[in-house]
């Protein structure tokens, strides 16, 4: 696929690099990004334990009693198991057919049902509340399989680390403005309708039914909002064949191709090794960040934790945006891998400095420093890992391996963190992934330059 590729949307043709058609695809980030914040990191969080507040905090759920932390951290792993199971068969039916849209469709309408089912969660009936969190998890996952493999074919290379970077960009910017909003609604629901009473248990009451109708409004602004990315990203680029049995786990026998061609292509074999174990702590501590605080930060009363951590969120995702920024510029400046390096070195400290934190402040500087790496890893990481690809008009595969490769990181991730903070406690877990950010810096430094080029 050499020179210009031309793009179907509609009767219209779209030239591969063209602004309307990466635009589009970036904006999929502003849609799907207010799930990993109010969801993921935020209001869920929160809610979750609030349903533990009068509680013991084990609970029973599977035959087993647990943590509440160390239930949604199994619920969690198992979601990416699934994920990482699937997205090699789906992507590779999706690559056969020419149609990645289709399932990119399924799985954010998927995840867009679950958020505003998490309305419904509660303890009575944990097992179809669990099932709603699976959902919108899979889902936002899922679609990012196929959103991911859409780059190399939208963007040429030399667009691909700022194309990435403005779709962070715009997911963080997008998600903070719905946060805001669901923070008033927590926050002061009397504006927004809700009924506060006259007592502290009714306007306790009225914060957490504000906390359960901000699901609703992910769910709502995911499915909207996605609707433009689909209008205009063709269908992909395939064969144009049908599905039959024969190809039901073409992905599966792909992914060994891509294997085999690994073997032989030393510079992407190596970054994939260091991507493996780095992100395995990245996501971990992105998914557990919140429980963190909720437990292990001194907050004072319910209203100033509920508060505190939303802050907390609200200054990760304004310093993501300008940490995606500046790492995209550094990438040019010194190149991918040195700059990955830095951003490695940077949350190995915030490993060892979680351990010692105690107060709201130390919190908020943490998280400054989380939105400053958090962002450029995601972006710069994607983005590496695509401008090392080699010539193939199969870009789904090399990304469903690249998936695969970040869920099953997440799986191990999350599963040690669970076991720690089972036996012992979450300090302790999130020190223990200081191992793995070492880890991403050794092999990093391994990863060869390529010929012809001063730099990665």
């Amino acid at each position: 696929m050499n020179g210009f590729l031309f793009l179907y949307m509609g009767k219209t043709l779209i030239a591969k690099g063209s602004k309307k058609l990466l635009n589009a695809w970036a904006f999929y980030d502003w849609a799907n990004s207010v799930y990993t914040l109010t969801i993921a990191s935020s209001i869920f969080p929160i809610y979750y334990a609030t349903l533990f507040a009068d509680k013991e905090e084990l609970v029973s759920a599977f035959g087993f009693e647990m943590k509440q932390t160390v239930l949604i951290s199994i619920v969690t792993a198992f979601t990416f198991l699934v994920v990482a199971f699937l997205s090699p068969i789906l992507s590779g039916i999706a690559d056969y057919v020419g149609n990645k849209k289709m399932f990119m469709k399924f799985f954010c309408y998927t995840g867009s049902v679950g958020c505003i089912g998490l309305y419904w969660f509660d303890l009575g009936q944990i097992h179809l509340s669990l099932l709603f969190y699976f959902m919108g998890l899979i889902g936002y996952w899922g679609s990012l399989v196929f959103y991911n493999s859409y780059l190399p074919d939208i963007a040429y290379e030399h667009q691909q680390d700022s194309i990435s970077a403005k779709g962070f960009s715009l997911g963080y910017f997008g998600s903070v403005l719905l946060l805001l909003l669901n923070l008033a609604m927590v926050m002061k629901p009397e504006w927004f309708g809700f009924n506060i009473g006259e007592t502290e248990d009714t306007l306790n009451m009225a914060k957490v039914e504000a906390m359960r109708i901000s699901f609703i409004t992910v769910g709502v602004w995911w499915l909207i909002f996605s609707q433009y990315t689909f209008w205009v990203l063709p269908k992909g680029v395939g064969k144009g064949h049908k599905i039959t049995r024969d190809i039901l786990f073409n992905g599966l026998k792909e992914l060994k191709v891509v294997w085999a061609q690994l073997k032989e292509n030393e510079r992407l074999k190596r970054y994939l090794n260091a991507f493996f174990v780095f992100s395995m702590a990245v996501q971990t501590i992105m998914l557990v960040a919140v429980y963190f605080g909720e437990k292990e930060i001194a907050w004072g009363t319910d209203g100033e934790k509920t508060t505190g951590l939303i802050i907390s969120v609200l200054v990760i995702q304004l310093v993501a945006i300008v940490g995606a920024v500046i790492t995209s510029k550094a990438s040019d400046t010194y190149g991918n891998i040195k700059t990955l390096v830095v951003i490695n070195a940077i949350w190995m400290l915030l490993c060892i400095y979680a351990y010692f934190m105690v107060t709201p402040m130390q919190f908020y500087i943490a998280a400054g420093f989380v939105g400053l790496v958090m962002g450029g890893v995601q972006s710069l990481g994607r983005s590496t890992y695509s401008k090392f690809l080699p010539e193939t008009d199969d870009t789904t595969s090399y990304f469903s391996f690249y998936d695969v490769a970040e869920k099953i990181g997440i799986v191990i991730g999350m599963a040690l963190f669970a076991i720690i903070d089972q036996v012992s406690n979450m300090r302790n877990a999130i020190l223990f992934l200081f191992i793995f950010f070492l880890g991403g810096i050794l092999l990093l430094l391994r990863v060869p330059k390529e010929k012809g080029e001063p730099e990665n």
